[in-house]
């Protein structure tokens, strides 16, 4: 006989089965829509990750995943499915020029219409109840129309001999436009759609559709399919926009290898960031290890006040104070010019100086940095273990001594994943780049956009998105090198400090 506490828990279970099985269904519904959207990727995507899911969830020999499932979840859509997208796009032609499919682009050609210039008349409306007529009156010769009462989207307009009817005034006609422009008003001569505002005129397709995706144009020219450039050619090579996205295979990474224009920019831009990720984490690191130490001197009167004060730059937002600090360094009208101006006499070229604008952001992202470092060392110092220190002070060693023979072979293993994460960080810093130097100022003589101050991210954003001619491709060619390289640097890094820390660690032991 079941026992009361095994009946409810079988209720529970089939309860638990059921909302499973609702989820489930639901999200399968969800799934078909992304399909008829159009987004057959994104379906199927979305289907295994939801099938992975109901699996982990419905059956008893997956119950220890279900725990990690949403961890496994977010790592798939967050991080591998953007890296290997954009490394997808890095093998296309994706740029302003080349956005479209093939079926839409061809869609766009035949919606282009041609108005006969020749045919052009103006119009008005006349009131009729709770509909109107549209009156062409006289003009060149060509006699006076009036339709009848107009209803749906067609109508059939007569010759008019009387005197011109009253017509509504303009605001009428602007109340009414979505009707007008889908008018078609059947005349002797032949049909007539709305041409500006107040005009009706004869139109005809710009484009009808051929064999083989070609294109006829009006005056007979025969537009052609171009698979490799995802274009429409003229008979004399000239390309038609917009394009679709097609395949260049590793064309893109060619460019960024080899072509000259862009290679040795990007190369310039490799080394800064390196330069500025590695000296970033050194200068955080430095200045806010320095301060932990100096604030657990026992005798510091006032510490948790410094402590206070200190802190505040991690308390602001990072791009508050981004703007503030661009304003301090304007190169006309900033704090920091006017005092230098007048206690030095200079007043240097923060943005227009490449040198003076890298030590400027180096200075600015030490700031923004440095707090975050000292709250990790004031933690990782209580753990040293203070008989250290007695026994270097019978010693006589100073301070200073302390401090690199213990005090930082102690802190520094912990920190070394940390260090990591910060150098990855500063790596594709970003924000800091778009709001205080915008990347410039610019390199003279390339054949891509890029300042003397862009790191390989900021250049990325600005290829594909700032540039007149964005280029999709190329950015995703580029941020796959990126990842490729950032992977690299940090597992490279990650295992020359623990090396040290290792090797300093056996040797103070």
């Amino acid at each position: 006989m079941m026992t009361p506490s095994r009946r409810s828990l079988n209720w529970r279970g089939l309860l638990g089965k059921a909302a499973i099985l609702a989820f489930g269904l639901g999200f399968l519904y969800l799934v078909w829509g992304l399909y008829l959207l159009g987004e057959p990727l994104f379906a199927v995507i979305s289907f295994a990750v939801g099938a992975l899911g109901f699996a982990f969830f419905w059956s008893p020999r997956f119950y220890k995943l279900r725990f990690v499932y949403p961890a496994i979840a977010a790592v798939f859509l967050f991080i591998l499915l953007p890296v290997l997208y954009t490394s997808a796009i890095g093998f296309t032609n994706f740029g302003s020029r080349n956005l479209l499919t093939l079926e839409r682009v061809q869609a766009y050609h035949l919606s282009q219409i041609e108005t006969d210039a020749s045919t052009k008349r103006p119009f008005g409306l006349v009131a009729e109840g709770d509909a109107f007529r549209i009156f062409l009156p006289e003009d060149a010769g060509r006699p006076a129309l009036l339709t009848d009462a107009i209803f749906g989207t067609d109508a059939t307009a007569q010759i008019f001999t009387g005197a011109a009817p009253e017509t509504l005034p303009i605001k009428a006609i602007i109340q009414n436009k979505a009707r007008l422009a889908a008018l078609t008003i059947h005349t002797p001569n032949g049909p007539l759609t709305q041409s500006g505002l107040r005009a009706f005129a004869a139109s005809k397709p710009a484009f009808t559709l051929g064999e083989n995706d070609t294109l006829t144009a009006s005056d007979g020219t025969i537009l052609s399919p171009n698979p490799e450039l995802g274009l429409y050619q003229t008979p004399e090579g000239e390309t038609v926009a917009p394009g679709w996205r097609v395949g260049v295979g590793f064309d893109n990474f060619k460019k960024v290898m080899f072509s000259e224009g862009i290679r040795g920019p990007i190369f310039k831009v490799f080394v800064w960031t390196t330069v500025f990720a590695f000296l970033s984490m050194v200068f955080t690191f430095a200045v806010g290890t320095g301060l932990a130490v100096i604030l657990e001197w026992k005798h510091l009167r006032f510490a948790g006040l410094y402590r206070v004060l200190l802190i505040l730059p991690y308390a602001v937002p990072a791009f508050i104070s981004i703007l503030v600090f661009r304003g301090l360094f304007n190169q006309n009208f900033g704090e920091i010019n006017l005092i230098l101006s007048t206690l030095f006499g200079i007043a240097p070229d923060w943005f227009t100086n490449p040198n003076l604008a890298r030590g400027m952001l180096l200075l600015v992202n030490t700031w923004l940095g440095y707090p975050y470092m000292m709250l990790l060392a004031a933690g990782f110092l209580q753990a040293v273990p203070r008989d250290l220190y007695k026994a270097s002070a019978l010693e006589g060693a100073s301070g200073m001594q302390n401090f690199f023979s213990i005090t930082l072979p102690q802190i520094l293993p912990p920190f070394v994943p940390l260090l990591i994460s910060n150098f990855a960080f500063n790596f594709n810093n970003v924000v800091l780049i778009l709001l205080l130097t915008r990347g410039g100022p610019d390199m003279p003589g390339t054949l891509v956009t890029v300042g003397s101050t862009d790191i390989l991210g900021s250049f990325t954003f600005r290829l594909a998105f700032q540039n007149s001619g964005q280029d999709f491709g190329m950015a995703g060619a580029i941020s796959t090198l990126i990842f490729i390289v950032t992977g690299a640097i940090a597992y490279y890094n990650f295992k020359a400090m623990q090396k040290y820390a290792a090797k300093k660690g056996a040797g103070h032991g």
